[in-house]
């Protein structure tokens, strides 16, 4: 019943994550995530901010679902004419 307290109280007092093991853990969780992906992204590398980006499609899978169907601009729209 009270189960979220120990989760608390385990985190207060727990042995912080080293940085390797987090670097580790993040690292599986992204990749877990892109396993499942149909379309892989294009992941890129800033040696000189050593940030990572992954370069997604305008539109996911999932939210072509969910979303109505983007609207055309008008000089779009004579063009395709």
């Amino acid at each position: 019943m009270f189960e979220f307290l120990k989760n608390i109280a385990s985190k207060a007092g727990g042995k912080p994550e080293t940085q390797r093991a987090c670097v580790a853990r993040a690292l599986d969780e992204i990749n877990a995530v892109l396993a499942e992906l149909d379309v892989k992204p294009k992941l890129s590398f800033d040696p000189a901010t050593g940030a990572l980006e992954l370069e997604l499609p305008e539109q996911m899978p999932d939210e072509r679902l969910a979303l109505p169907a983007p609207e055309v601009e008008l000089g779009e729209d004579k063009e395709a004419a």
